[in-house]
């Protein structure tokens, strides 16, 4: 019998139906502390209502899901039960701006969260979000700013620090920096592994796009109509893939982002 791991999150046999479609069909997977793990597929493999079931925007219909040994498949019990859960996962969206209130100010959206999450005061709250925008590269003149006054990249720095706010264990970035252009993309994706290794904090990567896998995950999980077909060390499944669909993945990324076997 296999023990499953105390730290860190693991996921075993995780199942969701809508009607007579499986969109999750016994995915298990772990994610110890401080790690990067890349669920990849195409549109419709099942890799977002994997994740949204983690963070508890889908009920699973089978399955566990831990967090340090802790139990997060069933219902919480009452609002603090709620609010501890969220603040132990934390979700980064494709388009930050949706997710964004276009009236309140950058500072005014991180404060928001502060006060709903934390007891700190007024004053300690004003230093952690100038601490925050720090963390991911922003100063005084975005925090002043709503959303619509920032460019794309700057909006989603902002919903990263949201999201670290809270200090979470893990951190799901759902197709995060997709609709980036290439050089912005390589700045999001320089900041998280930044942060990752100051933080100890875990990655969750959602993404149909491998040029950008190699830069961002330690293991890659890879799913086809709901279903796990191949998982393990980045390099390995990207060099020397062992499924056909992995492949197939592979061929259709463009040959001027794909970097050949053995070159760093």
């Amino acid at each position: 019998m296999t023990v499953a791991p105390k730290e860190g999150l693991v996921v075993e046999g995780l199942r969701k139906r809508y009607g007579d479609h499986t969109a999750v069909d016994d995915v298990s997977f772990a994610l110890a502390p401080g790690s990067s793990l890349a669920i990849v597929g195409e549109s419709g493999s099942g890799k977002t209502t994997t994740v949204r079931m983690l963070v508890g925007l889908e009920r699973p219909d089978g399955g566990t899901v831990r967090l340090d040994g802790r139990d997060r498949s069933a219902r919480p019990r009452g609002r603090a039960e709620r609010l501890a859960r969220a603040r132990e996962i934390q979700m980064v969206f494709q388009d930050p701006y949706l997710s964004l209130d276009p009236r309140i100010s950058v500072s005014g959206c991180l404060d928001e969260v502060l006060r709903l999450h934390t007891d700190l005061d007024q004053a300690a709250r004003r230093d952690r979000v100038a601490e925050l925008l720090d963390q991911v590269g922003l100063g005084a003149r975005e925090a002043s700013a709503l959303p619509r006054g920032l460019s794309g990249g700057q909006r989603q720095r902002v919903a990263i620090a949201r999201a670290l706010a809270v200090k979470p264990r893990v951190l799901v970035l759902d197709e995060a920096v997709a609709a980036l252009d290439v050089s912005i993309q390589a700045q999001i994706l320089e900041l998280l592994g930044t942060i990752r290794r100051e933080s100890g904090i875990g990655y969750l990567f959602v993404t149909h796009d491998l040029a950008v896998v190699r830069h961002i995950a330690d293991e890659v999980l890879v799913l086809k109509s709901g279903q796990v077909v191949e998982t393990g060390p980045t390099a390995r499944v990207l060099d020397a893939p062992e499924h056909p669909y992995t492949r197939l993945l592979l061929d259709s990324v463009p040959r001027r982002l794909r970097r050949p076997a053995g070159q760093g």
